[in-house]
């Protein structure tokens, strides 16, 4: 298997790149997380994983070892293929999917296109306990903060702001001040909104 690529980027978009090593052009498919972290210059370094059907062999890249990890566990449910995956990837940061699945957080989950809600639920009960162990989560702290998220949406809410948008702000916020109180959270989300 191929499990990372050091060459020359000739060539980068939003869902793909090309790396030519030692004379062989090797087409990659990144996520947007991927694609926002990409150095500038001509020399870069991807991990990758290679998927092989009977029809094709794909390669994707990733920036670090949490995404291409984050990316084998979600194509390891039911219904989650490598398309899924990669579109989940670039609309949530590794970080927010891992917290998302660990806090139980479905709504999170259901927010990437193409996500309903029974495959968001397959999603959080085949992986918490993998991404729990993994990851090594302390469940108190995950569940404090989950109570401290809910409270200050509650709140965005009553003021007027959609849970959506408010959402990604205060999970944005938890993850910068993890021990952040509901007020202070509240008045970063405003600053944010």
């Amino acid at each position: 298997m191929i499990t990372h690529l050091r060459g020359r980027l000739v060539e980068k978009t939003p869902t793909g790149v090309v790396i030519e090593c030692n004379g062989v052009g090797y087409f990659v498919n990144i996520s947007l997380n991927t694609f926002s972290q990409l150095p500038d210059n001509e020399n870069i370094f991807l991990l990758t994983y290679l998927q092989v059907k009977e029809d094709s062999h794909q390669l994707f890249g990733f920036i670090n070892s949490n995404e291409r990890d984050i990316f084998k566990l979600l194509i390891s449910v039911s219904g989650i293929g490598t398309n899924t995956a990669r579109t989940m990837l670039s609309s949530l940061t590794p970080k927010q999917i891992r917290d998302g699945i660990s806090s139980e957080d479905v709504t999170l989950i259901q927010s990437v296109k193409g996500i309903g809600l029974k495959t968001a639920q397959r999603v959080i009960i085949e992986l918490r306990d993998k991404i729990l162990k993994v990851y090594d989560f302390d469940e108190t702290i995950s569940n404090l903060n989950n109570t401290k998220k809910d409270e200050a949406l509650s709140a965005l809410e009553v003021l007027g702001f959609s849970k959506k948008q408010s959402d990604r702000v205060v999970v944005d916020i938890l993850k910068n001040i993890p021990d952040a109180s509901v007020e202070l959270i509240i008045k970063e989300a405003l600053k944010n909104l």
